[in-house]
């Protein structure tokens, strides 16, 4: 979290958001401390509609930050959290119906159960697209790179320095992206589909460093299930565990807040209101990934439309970058300090957009020393997916300044 966070002086915030800085010093360290509690109430459902606001605001604010701290799971879990803000999650099973039976439901409207369903959907649907490239199918990169990389494993490590299983993980993992989703809608193939997300996550695990993504899937997943099976299992541990306790018992008979059997619920048509919300939530949801598509540039190597679009998993990328300052009336130039952090450094170089947004950083730093007049260009160099190292950015461009077209330099194939 320092590394983050507080160790850096300069942040690559978001268009928009300059104004997000991060607190000083200790206060950071608290920030996490209050995101924890508002988890757990969020968890126990104890003063939720609180706890849960706090956790996607405080959770946001941490992401918007510094774009070099940007994980697609991250991004995953404030929407997800921005979303139950709306949503009666602690309706049942919560301190929150302890201390206010009136609250207590035992059936919500399909849309709440719907909407999530939608956005879990959208990120398995939009990985597969991505995984719809040459470099993926083709060529197997980056899983070339990566699983050669785990060739020290034990048992499997000498098949996993193979073209062979580079190209069976990428279209298996194509198929898995595009097909998961249908099969997890289908009662016939929704438990073998569950077992498969299970299979696949806990071998991304173990193959991959990519944090808590597959634990996030694993656990969101279920959301695919018949709405009472939380009810269906309770009531298994009752039968099976005579000891299991009352609350068990009571927690798996759904009951209405009068204690009777629940009565049917008719369907209720949505407010034209929510209507409109939720279909303008769905349309951003659908619009974002979408824009890779639309440029000439594979958004892998340009940094444009990469992020917020569920491209995972389908580039290994590094890059270099040096900054040099071009007095246009002397023809002088000189070297200039990045005062980035290791981490920030390594991220920076990969990103023609951060290159630009450091360069006008160091160029106002020259202006505050009285050198209007000097640009700031760079020499950039990445590799993308095994290609040969290439020059990313033209390095007569002061990127300072006005950019015209062509800015980014095209990939080589």
């Amino acid at each position: 979290m320092g590394e983050l966070y507080v160790a850096p002086v300069f942040h690559f915030t978001y268009e928009g958001f300059d104004w997000v800085r991060p607190w000083p010093g200790s206060l950071m360290h608290l920030h996490f401390v209050l995101l924890t509690v508002a988890a757990i109430g969020v968890a126990a459902g104890f003063y939720y509609r609180i706890c849960i606001t706090a956790f996607f605001l405080g959770f946001t604010y941490v992401e918007l930050i510094d774009q070099t701290a940007y994980l697609n799971h991250y991004y995953l879990i404030s929407l997800l959290s921005g979303l139950m803000i709306f949503l009666p999650a602690n309706r049942a099973w919560s301190i929150d119906v302890l201390r206010r039976p009136d609250l207590r439901l035992d059936a919500v409207p399909a849309w709440t159960l719907n909407l999530l369903r939608f956005q879990i959907g959208v990120v398995y649907v939009f990985a597969g697209l991505a995984k719809l490239n040459a470099d993926w199918l083709l060529s197997a990169q980056p899983l070339r790179i990566w699983l050669a990389a785990r060739s020290d494993m034990p048992l499997i490590g000498p098949f996993l320095d193979s073209a062979t299983a580079a190209y069976v993980a990428s279209w298996c993992g194509a198929v898995y992206d595009l097909g998961i989703v249908p099969c997890l809608l289908h009662p016939r193939t929704r438990g073998p589909a569950y077992l498969a997300v299970i299979v696949f996550h806990v071998a991304t695990l173990a193959l991959f460093h990519i944090g808590m993504f597959p634990w996030i899937m694993i656990v969101v997943t279920l959301l695919f299930f018949s709405p009472d099976w939380p009810r269906r299992c309770m009531s298994r541990i009752a039968a099976l565990v005579p000891s299991s306790g009352k609350w068990i018992r009571l927690a798996s008979r759904p009951m209405s807040a009068d204690g009777n059997p629940p009565r049917r619920v008719a369907a209720v048509a949505l407010p034209r209101l929510t209507t409109a919300l939720l279909a303008g939530y769905a349309a951003v949801q659908l619009a974002l990934p979408l824009r890779p598509y639309f440029g000439k540039v594979p958004s892998e190597w340009s940094g444009c439309g990469f992020n917020l679009a569920w491209r995972v998993m389908i580039a290994e990328k590094t890059g270099f970058a040096e900054f040099y300052a071009f007095d246009p009336a002397t023809g002088r130039r000189w070297k200039l300090r990045t005062d980035l952090t290791p981490r920030q450094e390594v991220l920076m170089a990969q990103d023609p957009y951060l290159i630009r947004a450091l360069a006008r950083r160091l160029s106002k730093d020259l202006q505050s020393q009285g050198q209007a007049r000097i640009q700031v260009k760079v020499d950039a160099f990445a590799t993308l997916n095994g290609r040969p190292s290439q020059r990313i950015i033209d390095s007569n461009v002061d990127l300072a300044g006005p950019l015209a077209p062509g800015w980014i330099l095209a990939l080589n194939k």
